[in-house]
């Protein structure tokens, strides 16, 4: 649910229900460049993605009988705003401070409007004015976290700081210790370096694929710390083609599609890899079949377990409560595992990594069990809420 029907938007008659989505209006030329593109152009992406599918510079202009979304370039806004404010009508976008910088409105407005954005002068009497954290929810379900849309000015000296607060609002806010504590820093440097070159993220994807083959056949030969180098650079990898898409709005259902099915289907097989590998250190482990057997069927229902807890409970598992968003940290996926793998082969032991994956993936799916039923319990005291959104 978007901030408009959370808040009193709704009250003064300002939302729209139906009808066309606005004709898009880009005030401005601002010559500063986010992520290797220009401040007009990704405003065009973003407006698109809201449904706006006539974008085009302001040059008076005004279309009869149409809602007009007004954006000023010189501002960076969070991608929320644009889908709320093309929701609604005659509601003018303000900074903190009290400067308008968007607007959606009726036609008869657009001149009056236009005029204010650009030349700060005076805005009609009947439009309401919302800040960020009015205008939309703090409730991001998509990236799992609770934060206040940003809305920044765009210079030469902010970028650098406008795009660490954009990257910081691509992360996903509930997710595993590697991502969350490690990565960021590293992943916003190169992902920076490859929107300034044009790369996109499914190279990128295509890029850890191929190192994902590679570290499984070095596992399954037993070359066990080249195949986590491997390995771990492409989880690396995994992070930066999602924040790149993210960042550039460059996202498809492709694209989506490639990166998770690759992240659901590939961490059991590092796994078998890593076990049939031991025979050629030495170190082969006894019922080494069952072992393997029992990670692939504890993996499988984990994941399974979380795909169907949201559909049971409305609500996705690691963020119903914060036990649940914490144990997210450090649940047996890929990331953790690879950190139990990686002590094992730096102690020489890679067989005690290998039995160390394969109790904590029967340890976790018992946590999800649990959680499953205790979420059976309390949905009869009413429907869950992520404690995200309260």
């Amino acid at each position: 649910m978007n901030g408009v029907a959370d808040h009193a938007l709704n009250d003064d008659g300002a939302a729209v229900e139906s009808g066309p989505p606005p004709v898009g209006r880009i005030l401005g030329d601002c010559p500063v460049r986010l992520w290797g593109m220009t401040s007009a152009e990704r405003l065009r992406r973003s407006l698109r993605r809201a449904g706006v599918t006539e974008v085009a510079p302001w040059d008076g202009t005004v279309t009869p009988g149409r809602r007009h979304l007004l954006v000023r370039d010189d501002h960076v806004y969070d991608a929320i705003l644009m889908k709320d404010l093309a929701g609604v009508r005659n509601v003018v976008l303000t900074t903190e401070s009290g400067e308008p910088v968007a607007a959606c409105v009726d036609a008869a407005r657009v001149e009056a409007v236009a005029a204010a954005l650009t030349a700060g002068g005076p805005l009609p009497d009947d439009l309401r004015t919302v800040t960020p954290g009015v205008l939309s929810s703090a409730h991001n379900a998509i990236l799992r976290k609770r934060e206040t849309p940003y809305l920044l000015p765009l210079t030469a000296e902010t970028r650098p700081a406008v795009e660490r607060r954009m990257f910081a609002g691509s992360y996903k806010g509930v997710t595993d210790l590697v991502t969350k504590y490690l990565w960021p820093a590293p992943a916003l440097r190169v992902t920076r370096w490859c929107a300034g070159r044009g790369i996109t993220p499914n190279q990128v994807t295509s890029a850890s694929f191929v190192l994902m083959l590679l570290a499984l056949v070095a596992f399954l030969y037993g070359w066990y710390l080249p195949g986590l180098v491997m390995a771990w650079v492409m989880t690396f990898l995994d992070t930066v083609d999602g924040k790149l898409a993210r960042v550039t709005l460059t996202s498809s259902p492709f694209g989506n599609i490639f990166d998770h099915g690759i992240d659901l289907i590939h961490p059991p097989f590092w796994y078998w890899a890593w076990i049939a590998g031991l025979g050629s250190v030495g170190l082969a482990l006894a019922y080494s079949d069952a072992i393997v057997v029992v990670i692939f069927a504890a993996y499988i229902l984990q994941r399974i377990l979380e795909g169907v807890f949201p559909l049971l409970f409305t609500v996705k598992m690691h963020v119903w409560r914060r036990f649940d968003s914490r144990f997210r940290l450090i649940t047996a996926r890929r990331n953790p595992n690879l950190i139990l793998l990686t002590v094992g082969a730096l102690a020489g032991r890679p067989d005690l990594g290998a039995l160390a994956v394969a109790i904590w993936t029967v340890l976790s799916l018992l946590v999800h069990i649990g959680q499953v039923v205790q979420a059976s319990k309390a949905r009869r005291n009413g429907p869950l809420v992520s404690w995200l959104a309260q």
